[in-house]
């Protein structure tokens, strides 16, 4: 699975983004995916997942309420909304697939991932 992310932007606080991941090579109806981040000089943390089957969405205390994962199987894409964007929001945004089940336990965890996308920059400003 190729994974591409786009969307990205420079934006100013309060204001939104809608990021996109495009798969290719497989069909993403059968993976889990999830959106992770990566600000300067910090590890790459868990922003938001949603499951393959049930769709059912998670996210980091940072993400909820203002951040929306979505998925369109059809298409092969995820979304991941953000909205009232901070500028601690600011990093380069990763999508990545996991074949199977995502679990509590494991999504967070950015070895559990199958397949990664380049990244897409996100810059908030204030």
């Amino acid at each position: 699975v190729q994974l591409q992310a786009s969307g990205g932007g420079l934006v100013q606080a309060g204001n939104s983004l809608r990021l996109s991941c495009a798969a290719s090579g497989r069909t993403l109806s059968s993976y889990g995916m999830a959106w992770f981040r990566q600000a300067p000089g910090k590890e790459r943390e868990f922003v938001a997942a949603i499951t393959w089957r049930s769709y059912q969405a998670y996210y980091s205390d940072s993400a909820k309420g203002r951040f929306a994962i979505s998925r369109d199987d059809a298409k092969n894409l995820v979304f991941l909304q953000m909205n009232s964007l901070k500028p601690e929001d600011t990093a380069v945004y990763y999508c990545a697939a996991k074949s199977g089940a995502l679990t509590m336990a494991t999504m967070t965890e950015r070895g559990r991932y199958d397949y990664w996308g380049q990244g897409t920059q996100v810059t908030v400003s204030s």
